[in-house]
């Protein structure tokens, strides 16, 4: 075969992989998911520019595997008092006055053959950000990372970056400093964090 057939042959075997690699994978397929919701719910308001905090709605993401969806009541212990007559609201409003919940469409999901536990990410000191993104600054809240396996066990094989104190796992501004890795050293030795790499760690 000719050299240059050879390598066009080789060029082009490299293209289309990289193209199915690429296209294929949860970075393109699934980041960037943004499905609309039955209420028009702004995290940036909320959680960016009043300051709420992730657990005052997510309350079960410290005890829980799940994080879970916040009730209607949870919208109306501000909404009874606030905005009451907004047109945007009437959906809550309706849900609180029929006690059907509002049907919220989830946006992060991992497949159901793997198992993630919110709680004991939190409790070593993973922010919420790390997987979430700055859910703080969305106004419609979007898929920020691909959740696949190689993703995740990136993290557990190098937890570093991703560790704060615990009392930071819900502020959005915080940033690593300069001492990130003698702090990180610091947090897996009192907590014990040794994140499983092999197949029962997450496939129960």
């Amino acid at each position: 075969m000719p050299l240059v057939v050879a390598v066009a042959v080789i060029v082009g075997g490299i293209g289309v992989v990289g193209f199915f690699w690429y296209y294929g994978s949860p970075w393109y397929t699934d980041v960037g998911y943004q499905p609309e919701q039955p209420v028009s719910y702004s995290h940036k308001l909320h959680a960016g520019d009043l300051g709420i905090d992730c657990r005052y709605c997510h309350t079960t993401v410290e005890v829980s595997p799940k994080a879970n969806i916040p009730p209607t009541q949870t919208c109306m212990n501000c909404h009874s008092v606030v905005a009451v007559d907004s047109t945007s609201l009437l959906p809550v409003r309706e849900s609180w006055a029929s006690g059907k919940p509002i049907e919220w469409v989830r946006v992060n999901k991992i497949p159901d053959y793997a198992y993630f536990d919110h709680s004991v990410h939190i409790s070593r000191g993973v922010g919420c950000a790390s997987c979430h993104g700055q859910v703080d600054e969305m106004k419609v809240v979007s898929q920020q990372k691909p959740l696949s396996m190689g993703w995740c066990l990136s993290c557990h094989r190098n937890p570093d970056e991703h560790l704060r104190p615990l009392t930071e796992v819900t502020n959005m501004k915080w940033k690593p400093g300069p001492e990130q890795a003698a702090f990180a050293e610091k947090m897996k030795k009192e907590l014990k964090i040794d994140p499983p790499v092999d197949c029962s760690g997450c496939h129960r």
